[in-house]
């Protein structure tokens, strides 16, 4: 900090002490101050130590770095206690810069300190001189190892009170940490660039902005951390005190001994003015440390109306605009009197309950044109009404209809502050005072804007985390599917944890898709990396999969497709996937894996688990690589889980130990499906360490008996269409489902007649499937997929499909390896 300030100093070559303090003022007029500036770390030793320091303690930099703060700061003496004795004698009666200091240096005050001091230091020709010294002690809140800010000047380089005259009567109340950075600080800009160097974590961009906030606000700030926010007005304490006291004194006798009262008296107004002026800043200070705990907008709102009750005011109602509350975006733009504002916080010192049913939170209005409150929300400025008259307030309760406000509001002071961030109005404050208590002043407007100004920051951070929290997680809701709980033949259970809690999105994905012959494809994914590139990626890749699996290819081919489309998208695409067919009709798995994890597979039969033993293949994206699938057999009632590696990979710990207690985890009987998943989750997600978002799907094999499967092989022949109807309608009349044999028959016909007329030379297969639901499905040896056609009056072709459209549950057509299969669904009725 004293960098800048060093510069001039030495430009200027100072004059010793002893030469007066003429050039010295000059200097300070200039914005010139030679300014100690000592750093102390948490374990008390000097870690910065200014040139200005050196000079004024008379120990270089080499010597200072790394010692004891106590060896080399005088902290000798003791202030007096006595309130009577002079300022003068306060700090002129020891050398030192007192126990204030000393405390701060040995950690043991957590707030700033300051004071005043006369020291004994050496000079140039090895000769002592008595220097009068202002200083002041900031303890440092952040993530790095410094904990103390001390700097320390010479009074002879500031302004002495020229009304006074005497030797070191210094307008003490009128010096802060900022003293040299008034508008026209020449070195503003350099010291913004060089106070990183002295407050380490702090970057270039920090302090600028921490420069130019005690440029224009006028008083010490100082902001030191990613989280914590430490504003700093200084108490000056006891020397203050002592001055006032012995004024009143002096004024005393003189007026006692008849002589003219000294000009001092007139410093009692600037006095309570100052006191003024420092308790609406430690009130600001206060409430910075009350509100923004939390990114939860209601959280947020709470603490910001909580912050100014009772102190500041005693009534005070939070109104935010409609958009600000959904956390939504709204247009740039002035509000108007259609703009609507929710009511979302109503704090007060009144008896409880007296308020509720005449404003209550959650109410929404609009504001008329001609009200205080629009003009605030519309100039963006306070607004404050001294006293609310008995025409003003009836004007204001014509808005609330029946309820009468009346009798709350009239004969109290009021004043209304914006809630603004980036100069968008986001809502208001109305803040209320009793009719007895002191009206709101024009320093209450400054100090409300302050206020507002604040709030209004905390407040839009919250709503941008609540807007985007909200974005990200309609983004990962519309990349993963909404999966039924049963498919044919098997039940189905899935989870999703995103890695933490600011980041929803990542590249984790699970599905599921419904293949021909009562079939399913599971699918488990991860794209390496985060964010929203790897969630763009992900819904591409899963998109794809989707779209292959809907042409029945055999896994290790659907993989090695993805792994072309990867490679086309670009060189940075990678990814695992798991991609398992279920067939239960034949009781198998049929399984492909690219560089996944394995899957865990569970045996109803004993309760065993197991980690199936897979070909691993290589991640998609790779190329070049073959991939190969295997066949596993089983049977109902055993459980595949399928995960991606965040749940069981931890850093600094073995995957092994991770894959062991998903398979352990596994193995434990639930209640349910979600059950099931839920105790993975806990036993996988309780160890502390997971940064990766989480996909699990875990689907338990039921299969379908063979009594619930009936097939038959039509001969490519229109008058097996007849046959068709008639074996259809047997095996639903065997099955108890006669309800469903007209419709059937009718969607079987249309079907059948298809594949005759199409069909090469294979037969036509055809299939009923008893389940959750109907299934027929319809085989030929024709690779073209039929789609709905317009048909007129009087086409001969083109109705059948939109019967089966009209008619069936669901259905769709797919190719297969021999040709195509047409299917649809019907729902079973109720039993």
């Amino acid at each position: 900090m004293d960098n800048g300030t060093d510069r001039g100093t030495e430009r200027d070559a100072p004059p010793s002490r002893g030469a007066g303090n003429g050039a010295a003022t000059e200097s300070a007029a200039a914005g010139r101050i030679p300014l100690a500036v000592v750093v102390v770390d948490r374990d008390g030793l000097v870690s910065h130590w200014s040139r200005g320091a050196g000079r004024l303690f008379g120990v270089p930099k080499d010597d200072a770095i790394g010692r004891a703060a106590v060896d080399l700061l005088p902290v000798s003496g003791a202030l007096p206690e006595d309130d009577d004795i002079t300022p003068y004698g306060a700090y002129g009666a020891y050398d030192g810069l007192g126990p204030d200091l000393e405390s701060s240096l040995d950690g043991r005050l957590s707030y700033p300190a300051a004071g005043r001091a006369r020291l004994t230091v050496p000079e140039h020709d090895s000769l002592h001189a008595r220097v009068d010294v202002l200083w002041w002690a900031y303890p440092l809140v952040g993530p790095g190892h410094e904990r103390l800010l001390v700097l320390a000047a010479e009074t002879a380089g500031l302004r002495q009170d020229e009304a006074d005259g005497s030797e070191g009567d210094l307008a003490f109340e009128r010096i802060a940490p900022g003293f040299a950075l008034h508008t026209d600080f020449p070195g503003a800009e350099e010291l913004a660039r060089r106070l990183p160097e002295i407050l380490p974590s702090m970057s270039v961009d920090e302090s600028a902005r921490i420069v130019a906030q005690v440029l224009e606000l006028g008083y010490p700030v100082l902001e030191f951390s990613q989280n914590d926010r430490v504003p700093v007005t200084p108490d000056w304490g006891v020397p203050r005190r002592i001055e006032r006291k012995a004024r009143r004194e002096r004024a005393a006798r003189a007026a006692a001994e008849g002589l003219p009262v000294p000009h001092e008296l007139a410093d009692d107004a600037e006095d309570l003015e100052y006191a003024a002026v420092r308790e609406h800043l430690e009130f600001l200070n206060e409430v910075s440390g009350k509100i923004g705990t939390s990114l939860d907008l209601s959280t947020t709102i709470i603490e910001v109306s909580k912050a100014v009750v009772p102190r500041f005011t005693d009534v005070a109602g939070t109104y935010l605009r409609e958009q600000v509350v959904a956390g939504e975006g709204f247009p740039d733009g002035v509000p108007d009197t259609t703009t609507m504002w929710h009511r979302v916080a109503l704090e007060h010192t009144d008896e409880p309950g007296r308020w509720d049913d005449v404003v209550p939170v959650g109410e929404a209005m609009p504001f008329p044109a001609h009200t205080p409150f629009f003009q605030c929300m519309t100039s963006g400025e306070p607004v404050l009404v001294p006293r609310i008259s008995v025409e003003m307030g009836h004007a204001i309760a014509s808005q609330f209809e029946k309820r009468d406000i009346r009798p709350l509001i009239t004969n109290r002071s009021m004043l209304i502050v914006p809630l603004k961030a980036r100069n968008v109005v986001l809502g208001f404050m109305i803040l209320l005072r009793h009719p007895e208590r002191v009206e709101f002043n024009d320093m209450d407007r400054v100090t409300g804007a302050e206020l507002a100004a604040r709030a209004g920051l905390v407040l839009d951070n919250a709503r941008m985390y609540t807007y985007q929290e909200s974005v990200a997680e309609t983004l990962q809701d519309s990349m993963l599917p909404h999966i039924p709980p049963r498919m044919a033949g098997c039940d189905i259970a899935t989870r999703y944890l995103p890695g933490t809690l600011l980041g929803r999105v990542g590249g984790d994905w699970f599905d599921s898709v419904k293949l021909p012959g009562a079939r399913t494809a599971l699918v488990v994914g991860d794209v390496m990396g985060h964010g929203l590139n790897s969630a763009a990626m992900m819904g591409q890749l899963r998109t794809a999969v989707q779209t292959m699996a809907a042409l029945d290819l055999p896994p290790a081919q659907l993989l090695r497709n993805l792994d072309d489309l990867a490679q086309r998208l670009g060189d940075t695409y990678l990814a695992t996937c798991l991609y398992a067919v279920y067939d239960p009709i034949a009781s198998e798995l049929h399984i492909a894996n690219a560089g996944h994890i394995p899957p865990v597979l569970v045996r109803a039969e004993d309760g065993r688990s197991e980690l199936l033993d897979l070909p691993t293949g290589a991640p998609i994206g790779v190329g070049g690589v073959p991939f190969e699938a295997v066949r596993v057999r089983v049977e109902p009632g055993d459980r595949i889980v399928m995960c991606t590696d965040g749940l069981v990979e931890v850093r600094g710990e073995d995957i092994g130990v991770g894959l062991a207690t998903l398979s352990e985890s596994a193995a434990h009987p639930a209640a349910s499906m979600d059950d099931a998943c839920d105790s993975i989750i806990r036993a996988l997600n309780t160890r502390g360490g997971r940064k990766d978002d989480v996909a699990l799907l875990m689907a338990r094999l039921n299969g379908i008996e063979p009594d619930d499967v009936a097939e038959w092989r039509l001969a490519p022949d229109p008058i097996e269409v007849g046959r068709a109807r008639t074996v259809v309608r047997e095996q639903l009349h065997d099955w108890g489902l006669a309800k469903l044999a007209p419709g059937a028959e009718l969607l079987v016909s249309e079907l059948v007649t298809n594949a005759v007329r199409h069909s090469h030379s294979r037969p036509v297969e055809l299939r009923l499937v008893r389940g959750d639901t109907l299934l027929c499905e319809v085989d030929d040896d024709d690779h073209d997929l039929p789609t709905l056609r317009s048909a007129g009056p009087e086409a001969e072709f083109g109705r059948g499909l939109r019967v089966v459209s009209a008619l069936a549950r669901e259905w769709g057509t797919s190719r297969t390896k021999a040709g195509k299969t047409v299917w649809f669904e019907l729902t079973l009725p109720r039993r």
